[in-house]
């Protein structure tokens, strides 16, 4: 099983064409994401340790699709969605270039996924499909692709809670029941939780070692703490860092720049972006309103 930090080999046998977004260097955890112009003709994708997905952007193509014995003509569309499992290669002939926002998955993440959303913690087998629709998976493909877009991105926490999502989706779709949970972090679990992000506002966090802090799987993690907190994690998080830097510069003790650092925001663009979100002003407005 691949790890689930390890990037999938077929990153290193890319099809033909330009990369124009990639999530290379952000760091997150069983997930890699790229927009990539592909050109007309054959374009073969050597088998990888990583689940994939492709999804269509843009205007249709005609396509003839081959995977795992199967063959697929169609006209390929907006939002059109194929799945290639881990370890099986495929062929795609477009007669247009044509745009294709590629997800790869961690067979772990996928494993956990299955694992906690099953009463008999069963494993999610994937087979090969082309030319899906599923509302749930595009909107969080789309949500990946605003992420990379973002100037101001979401962070790390953001992102792999949206891989869980698709994990948990892919789960589900392959027969899985998803876990629904009722319940809440404990207080221990809570104040835990609450005082470690307080005490690492200044770093990068990730869901793996929150959940590791609480004694939780990631997705038990994402979804007992929204529940309890009334948000997901990530948005917990900004919300604290936007909080911290707010009291920072209130008090006159720091530039904005090193306020921004300081609260975990990778720039000063960053930290005003999200305080121009949440508080509706502008680290100068703030600035300027407490003098």
């Amino acid at each position: 099983m691949a790890s689930l930090m390890q990037r999938p080999a077929t990153l290193r046998a890319s099809p033909s064409g330009a990369i124009i977004l990639s999530s290379e260097g952000h760091g997150w955890a069983g997930l890699h994401c790229e927009l990539r112009r592909v050109e007309p003709g054959l374009t073969r994708v050597p088998g990888s340790a990583w689940h994939r997905l492709g999804i269509h952007f843009g205007p249709a193509v005609n396509a003839d699709c081959r995977c795992d014995g199967q063959r697929h003509r169609r006209v390929q569309a907006h939002g059109d969605i194929d799945l290639v499992p881990a370890g099986l290669d495929g062929e795609w002939a477009d007669d247009r270039p044509c745009t294709i926002f590629r997800i790869s998955l961690s067979p772990m993440l996928l494993a956990r996924a299955a694992d906690e959303s099953s009463l008999n913690s069963g494993r999610a087998i994937l087979a090969p499909r082309f030319q899906m629709r599923d509302e749930r998976i595009e909107h969080i493909a789309w949500a990946l692709k605003a992420e990379l877009e973002a100037p101001a991105p979401s962070g790390r926490l953001y992102a792999e809670s949206l891989g869980i999502a698709l994990a948990a989706r892919l789960a589900e779709g392959a027969g899985v029941r998803p876990l629904v949970s009722s319940g809440e972090l404990t207080p221990r679990q809570r104040r835990i939780l609450v005082e470690f992000i307080e005490n690492n506002l200044d770093r990068e966090l990730g869901l793996a070692e929150l959940a590791a802090v609480a004694g939780l799987s990631l997705t038990q993690l994402k979804l007992l703490f929204r529940q309890t907190m009334g948000q997901p994690v990530h948005g917990y998080v900004i919300a604290r860092r936007v909080e911290r830097a707010r009291a920072l510069l209130a008090g006159g003790q720091m530039a904005i720049a090193q306020a921004a650092l300081a609260a975990g925001f990778a720039h000063q663009s960053h930290l005003a972006h999200w305080m121009r979100r949440l508080l509706g002003v502008s680290p100068r407005e703030l600035i300027r309103q407490s003098r």
